[in-house]
């Protein structure tokens, strides 16, 4: 008689959770996805997924289609709001490190990693909101939905994000997201807004002389919104939620008031902007525990980053691999988790800080201080041109180095 296969219940259908989907279908589990909204194409920004994390994706076979249906970024080229070039990094990367890296839209890259999880054979359900997990002794772990509905597996992954619903059931009472004081604007304008100013296949960056980060670069072949484009700006006691209830005219308006006497193309691109998205920055203090019993989280449940070192999703994807590959092991659940956790956490919250460091540089400057920032950017980022290889140099595909240790990169980085 064959053994039963032992069931993974996943909450949370974004990037973490159809990877490891897939990747524990492969490693001889079944797998059921369980997301709390109705599946929908077309929704969210532009991203990046650096090399690390497309080395995840290759882990599954979706690297190089990513690669033709997104954009290849050469290179991260830094600007001050009057057109002064201060620097640029990220070089050469799939020289580098084996991958590039890729600008897509997050509506390609969920669609996509949800159709492979599909033809994995990986169960996933939509509108099934986690109301409750259950975790007793010698019974199967059941999650119950809001709207009634069970799910019963033999562990359960908290996959859901920032909001994450598991993270209270492993942490009741625990870290809750809590608001950086900065906002985000962004969206897709014509391909045609870069390629008439001249913009080549990198990202561009701007400072404002006091406050307020603007970048942009191209994320498809989509002639009609093929580039992305995003600006971070301090709150200043506004919330998303006020400028969402706006008109897009009324949010056009006020992004030409904050960027007035930027550098071209910023102008045109805010001009050609439509379907503008506007989100609240968000940061979670550091848990502490990844799991509970037979409930594990990952991805931004576990170590939610804002989004100014570009790393969220390649560490999600990082975690989807790692765990995976722990769980083939087919040890104790409580050893893995501890194995897992033991093994990302160190890497994860370096990465979380160095993002709240980047982030304060786009928080409300003197004009002094935005001064020297960037004569400092001008002398350090020609200097120090590496000083992020240890990120990107990690293959998650890899045999990971022994407990107490750490790889090559990040020894140089130390």
């Amino acid at each position: 008689m064959s053994q039963r296969k032992r069931k993974a219940l996943i909450i949370g259908a974004g990037i973490a959770g159809p990877v490891t989907g897939i990747l524990l279908k492969r490693a001889g589990f079944d797998a059921a996805i369980y997301e709390a909204w109705p599946y929908a194409t077309g929704i969210g920004g532009g991203l990046q997924i650096a090399p690390n994390g497309m080395h995840g994706l290759a882990e599954i076979g979706l690297a190089d289609e990513l690669a033709s249906r997104g954009a290849v970024s050469e290179s991260f080229e830094f600007y001050s709001q009057s057109g002064a070039r201060l620097g640029a990094i990220n070089r050469d990367m799939r020289a580098r490190f084996g991958q590039p890296a890729v600008n897509m839209t997050r509506a390609m890259l969920n669609e996509a990693l949800v159709d492979k999880a599909w033809s994995s054979c990986v169960e996933v359900h939509f509108e099934k909101r986690l109301a409750k997990i259950q975790d007793r002794p010698d019974q199967p772990i059941v999650a119950t939905f809001t709207d009634g509905s069970t799910a019963e597996g033999d562990l359960l992954i908290g996959a859901d994000g920032v909001h994450s619903a598991v993270r209270q059931h492993v942490i009741p009472g625990g870290p809750k997201p809590f608001d950086t004081g900065l906002l985000g604007f962004g969206g897709f304008v014509a391909r045609s807004v870069l390629e008439d100013a001249g913009i080549g296949p990198h990202i561009e960056a701007t400072f404002g002389q006091r406050s307020g980060f603007f970048g942009f670069g191209f994320c498809s072949p989509d002639p009609a919104q093929g580039a992305m484009w995003w600006s971070t700006q301090p709150a200043n006691g506004t919330d998303a939620a006020t400028y969402r209830a706006m008109s897009e005219p009324e949010l056009k308006r006020h992004l030409r008031d904050f960027h007035a006497g930027w550098r071209d193309p910023i102008p045109r691109i805010i001009d050609a902007a439509e379907s503008i998205v506007v989100t609240d920055t968000l940061d979670v203090a550091t848990l502490p525990t990844w799991s509970r019993g037979r409930t594990l989280l990952i991805g931004d449940a576990a170590h939610a980053t804002s989004p100014h070192a570009g790393q969220g999703a390649s560490l999600a994807l990082e975690d989807a691999v790692r765990l995976a590959r722990l769980m083939r092991d087919e040890q104790d659940l409580a050893v893995t988790f501890a194995r897992f956790e033991a093994e990302r956490r160190p890497r994860a919250e370096r990465i979380v800080a160095r993002a709240r460091r980047n982030g304060n540089q786009k928080q409300e400057l003197s004009r002094a201080g935005a001064w020297m920032r960037d004569q400092v950017l001008r002398v350090l980022l020609p200097l120090n041109v590496g000083s992020q290889d240890w990120m990107y140099a990690y293959n998650p595909c890899e045999p990971t180095p022994r407990p107490g240790t750490r790889g090559q990169h990040d020894r140089q980085a130390a």
